[in-house]
């Protein structure tokens, strides 16, 4: 038997995700109506196939340089020059948005250090900022799962080291909204605090245009990706950019745990760039809509501004107990509990076919009743 002792102390505090366990339990199921998964249900766009096949005939195979190819990187740094006019923002090109988030935060947090967060909050984010050896303080958000400066505010402490938050958020969807991005970013510069922009599903915004704290200044590390808006998650291709001081250390960071990102992927993240998204954004657009449409007057639930997760209030028990249920139904969401301190709501992702989504209204709106 292998020996506990020779486990390091930071492996006790990561959990299995919770997520990852209910794909299992998904496994066991015979066509679940599978409302669960956390990525597009479309597939990735031929043109973006046909780059990465191109990539790998043409021999891009090998080691690229840690910041990234330069073609890639100059229409990254270009697309960021032109939404921060007048920041001179560097790019790294990433292994996924997660390994960007994880890059940062070894590059930020000395063991002991703070890390505020909305609440809920990426099931990941606890996990890595204690891999870093920090500590995650969550602010609460709920019910309506707005950021409320006030509140971040009288979460600093002397070890604050950073602000982290998502917009649109997983699980909730909630768009953090312009004007508290502001004041978020205006109190981080009067603490000395970073701020760290999760925008990985910045291109799914559906109620108005996207705002991101780094247009309010510019010592604000933004992490976004590939995975979500182009149905490459399995691809591991995001991108951070930032303060060229800290890109600088990102890099470095990367340099010596994951080399770089995926040669021929970062070749097909080039046509990536080139693709338009609106009709895919759209089609998800409808797909809310179609799914708080039904679920209205069943569940209390705030119409998610981004993203594609719908997070309602359990009418009944925990929101364990109730997704335990839901599995007795052949259907899988994922319990509240796994992004929050709270077990009181589930998530249901609606990036599904339609004829799932609606036969998930129908088993959600007979386990409503059981209340």
């Amino acid at each position: 038997m292998f020996p506990e002792s020779l486990l390091a102390d930071r492996t006790k505090a990561i959990e299995i995700s919770g997520i990852r366990k209910i794909f299992e339990l998904g496994k066991s199921l015979k066509d679940p109506v599978n409302l669960s998964i956390g990525q597009p249900h479309f597939d990735v766009p031929e043109s973006i196939k046909a780059a990465a096949k191109n990539a790998i005939d043409a021999g891009h195979n090998g080691y690229v340089i840690t910041q990234g190819i330069p073609q890639l990187r100059e229409k990254l740094v270009a697309d960021a020059r032109t939404r921060f006019p007048g920041q001179e923002r560097d790019v790294v090109v990433t292994s996924g948005t997660s390994g960007g988030l994880l890059l940062a935060l070894l590059a930020v947090v000395n063991p002991g250090d703070e890390v505020i967060t909305p609440d809920p909050y990426f099931v990941a984010y606890p996990n890595m900022i204690a891999l870093a050896g920090g500590k995650m303080v969550a602010v609460d958000s709920y019910p309506k799962f707005g950021v409320d400066p006030d509140k971040v505010k009288a979460a600093i402490t002397p070890r604050t080291k950073a602000i982290m938050i998502s917009t649109p958020s997983n699980p909730t969807g909630a768009v953090v909204d312009a004007e508290a991005q502001k004041a978020i970013v205006k109190l981080a510069e009067e603490r000395g605090i970073l701020v760290i922009s999760d925008e990985i599903y910045r291109a799914f915004q559906y109620d108005g245009p996207a705002s991101s704290p780094a247009s309010f200044g510019e010592n604000v590390l933004v992490i976004e990706g590939f995975g979500k808006t182009y149905g490459m998650t399995g691809w591991r291709l995001g991108w951070a950019h930032g303060p060229k001081r800290l890109m600088q250390e990102i890099a470095k960071m990367q340099q010596f745990t994951f080399v770089c990102a995926p040669s021929m992927v970062q070749w097909a993240g080039v046509a990536a760039t080139d693709f338009e998204v609106s009709g895919i954004v759209a089609d998800y657009k409808r797909k809310r809509d179609l799914l708080a449409d039904g679920l209205r007057g069943h569940y209390e639930f705030e119409v998610p501004g981004g993203a594609f997760y719908l997070f309602p209030k359990s009418p009944w028990g925990t929101g364990t107990e109730f997704t335990t249920e839901a599995i007795k139904h052949n259907m899988l969401v994922i319990p509240g509990g796994v992004f929050s301190s709270r077990d009181t709501h589930f998530r249901i992702s609606y990036a599904a076919p339609d004829e799932t989504l609606h036969r998930g209204i129908e088993v959600l709106k007979r386990m409503a009743k059981r209340g």
